[in-house]
């Protein structure tokens, strides 16, 4: 009896080698496994490794939180005029209305505190989530064209509105954020292969372009505008009341929230759309949950500080740096990373030109130069 044969016409050796198969193939037939019974079952993605144990990891993770502590300390203690940390202890547990240094601590430095430890968290989750998604090592929470969205609403709110306070116009640029994202979305979304990565860069850089645009042609025409516009243009965190922060804190909560709980899904999608749709992964409803995070993060992040760049851009590498690629501990690590970095960079703004003081913004635009051109160079370093 003949056995199948092969090109050349020649009976195939069943002891031979089995014919080879794609990685994808053999990616895809790792997500059906026969159980006990001899059915078929679907089982979860392997899940990306990580450079170091668990253990290793939990105990990095609690030393940049106690990191993140310290700095918290230094933020309120460090600045044009240093105050004492028995004043310091002092403001929380032995307020007194006459003491100078106390008052400096609870008006001033408690809210900046609190302003950056918001925006940070915020923008290294927007930062993680955005790079996961759209698998692009230099993407960052304006590939979406959130924070130009901001800007025009501001501006809008200023010039044609007349609102002068920061709990007025500030919401205008959340919402400017979420207009601008819904749209990016929407545009990325249209035929038939849906949201993809690319599809996605391209309309957000053509949103910020046409949005930039219009900020630009606005503030040209109104003066009063300009004025009061570039002071909140760079970013800043010394110009927060408390109230902004509260209003504030609870979109980056919930934003928060929705972004730890991608880590198994930006695993998946990491290995591609259709990988992903084999192990089982809803790829649009995960990216649509994604768009949901970042618009809260990032949105919530510009009301309180404004359009700062570089940070979520940068701490998504130096959290994979100790954490390897797996999405469940990048995530996290960049959520403490992420303040650390931003409030650092607040206290070198504050002692570097006394008495007066660098805005965040330009601090971090200076020392996130270097690492954006040292992630364009690494060729390896084209998709995650």
């Amino acid at each position: 009896m003949n056995g199948p044969a092969d090109r050349a016409g020649r009976p195939a050796d069943p002891s031979g080698p089995p014919p080879s198969r794609t990685r994808s193939t053999a990616l895809l037939d790792l997500s059906e496994q026969p159980d006990a019974e001899g059915a078929t079952a679907t089982t979860a993605p392997p899940p990306r490794r990580s450079v170091r144990g668990r253990p290793a990891l939990a105990a990095g993770l609690v030393l940049a939180l106690v990191a993140l502590g310290l700095t918290l300390v230094a933020s309120l203690a460090v600045g044009s005029g240093d105050v004492p940390f028995a004043d310091v202890l002092g403001t929380f547990l032995d307020p007194d209305a006459e003491n100078k240094a106390q008052l400096i601590v609870g008006e001033v430095r408690i809210p900046r505190t609190l302003a950056g430890l918001l925006a940070g968290v915020a923008l290294g989750l927007a930062g993680t989530v955005m790079q996961g998604v759209t698998r692009n090592p230099i993407a960052d929470p304006s590939l979406l064209g959130i924070n130009a969205g901001a800007s025009l609403s501001v501006v809008f709110a200023i010039s044609v509105l007349g609102l002068g306070a920061s709990q007025q116009y500030l919401w205008f640029g959340f919402l400017g954020a979420l207009i601008a994202a819904l749209v990016v979305y929407g545009v990325g979304s249209l035929g038939r292969e849906g949201a993809t990565p690319v599809k996605l860069a391209l309309a957000g850089a053509a949103t910020t372009a046409v949005l930039t645009s219009l900020t630009t042609t606005m503030l040209l025409t109104d003066r009063q505008s300009y004025d009061q516009f570039r002071f909140w243009q760079i970013g800043a965190l010394n110009t927060r009341s408390v109230e902004v922060l509260s209003e504030a804190a609870p979109f980056i909560v919930v934003g928060g929230l929705l972004a730890l709980t991608l880590g198994s899904q930006l695993n998946a999608l990491a290995l591609g759309d259709d990988l992903a749709r084999g192990f089982g992964q809803r790829v649009g409803l995960v990216r649509g949950v994604s768009a949901v995070a970042v618009v809260l993060l990032c949105g919530a992040s510009t009301v309180v500080a404004g359009p700062i760049g570089f940070v979520g851009l940068a701490v998504p590498h130096i959290a994979r740096l100790v954490t390897g690629p797996d999405y469940r501990w990048v995530l996290p690590y960049s959520m403490v990373l992420a303040p650390t970095l931003l409030l650092w960079a607040d206290i070198v703004g504050r002692v570097v030109a006394q008495p007066g003081e660098v805005q965040v913004g330009v601090v971090t635009a200076a020392l996130g130069c270097v690492p954006f051109i040292w992630l364009v160079r690494r060729r390896k370093l084209v998709e995650l």
